[in-house]
């Protein structure tokens, strides 16, 4: 597709903040109006449509494929958005090691603790941690006060933590990436832990460090986009 538009705006509307180009206002996959919450989201939007050159590259709209998620799939729907998300903390990667007389079981517990208690200790949970990867099922308790926590999140916040617990296998990562002042890079760099470690033993591949550098910049497209979703 070749480019159309000539001007890209951002109006202030009844719905939220939407985008417009030459003056027609977007809308979604599914035909709504993209109505965001924020200011800073909106103009986020509006840059990828900028950036674009003479033939449009659809791969240069993350934001906006994350923004018809959260309108189209997640706000119609919100018990079956974190039912989804949900499953990553029942299977969450932090929570399963190596044997502990392995090196690798060190270098996962001075990672994978810090990140684990912290979540703990700020939503009142407590995880299962199990040497191997038979499943080992996590407190109720823990579910319930983890789907609290998501239900107090709006649409985009939770397209943007599916897209994060995906890439992580971690909900525990993807809620971290949440935070004001989260190191995108460094979230992902834990979640990919294992990964990382074989490489350091006997090398990269090289397509296996591209689909990395690939989910990571997903990772931390993700992140940004939650980030300018908070009011």
């Amino acid at each position: 597709m070749k480019r159309f538009w000539r001007e890209v705006t951002v109006e202030r509307t009844g719905l939220g903040w939407e985008v417009a180009l030459d003056g027609r206002k977007l809308r979604t996959a599914r035909g709504v109006p993209q109505a965001v919450p924020t200011r800073a989201l909106a103009e986020a939007l509006a840059e990828e449509w900028r950036a674009q050159d003479e033939v449009v590259d659809s791969a240069g709209f993350i934001l906006r494929d994350l923004a018809d998620y959260a309108i189209d799939v997640v706000g119609p729907d919100r018990g079956e958005a974190i039912g989804r998300i949900l499953k990553y903390a029942e299977s969450d990667t932090l929570c399963y090691r190596a044997e502990p007389d392995e090196p690798l079981a060190a270098r996962q517990r001075e990672v994978w603790e810090p990140l684990l208690k912290a979540c703990e200790q700020v939503h009142g949970v407590r995880f299962v941690r199990a040497a191997g990867v038979l499943h080992r099922a996590q407190p109720q308790a823990t579910l319930g006060r983890l789907r609290a926590r998501l239900d107090a999140l709006c649409p985009f916040q939770l397209a943007a933590l599916q897209t994060l617990a995906s890439l992580a296998a971690s909900l525990v990562v993807g809620l971290a990436a949440l935070e004001p002042e989260a190191n995108a890079s460094a979230l992902y760099a834990a979640a990919n832990l294992e990964q990382d470690w074989q490489a350091g033993l006997w090398g990269w591949e090289p397509e296996a460090e591209a689909r990395r550098g690939r989910k990571l910049a997903e990772f931390t497209a993700a992140a940004r986009f939650a980030a300018l979703a908070r009011k």
